[in-house]
């Protein structure tokens, strides 16, 4: 599945667009962390929960539960909210 990353994390990637497997959200963030070590830690916290900064969208919609299916093929957008002082 061709994933999007956010300009913040490409630095683990060095692209926008990657590849990555798993039949679930959970799945390809472990794929993509086996890939790229570290990056699965900028977006779900110690309780495997996304964190608060980081939106998840997959046909569209938006995902939270890491346990939600993805089919093979598609595209999985990340989205990391900007914030400053």
């Amino acid at each position: 599945m061709r994933v999007l990353v956010p300009s913040a994390l490409q630095s683990y990637t060095g692209a926008s667009w990657v590849e990555a497997e798993g039949a679930t959200l959970g799945e390809v963030l472990g794929d993509l962390d086996r890939r790229y070590p570290g990056i699965r830690f900028r977006m779900i916290d110690e309780r495997g929960k996304a964190r608060p900064h980081v939106r998840f969208f997959h046909r569209k919609e938006a995902v939270r539960d890491l346990a939600a299916a993805l089919a093979p093929g598609d595209e999985l957008l990340i989205v990391q909210a900007l914030s400053g002082g």
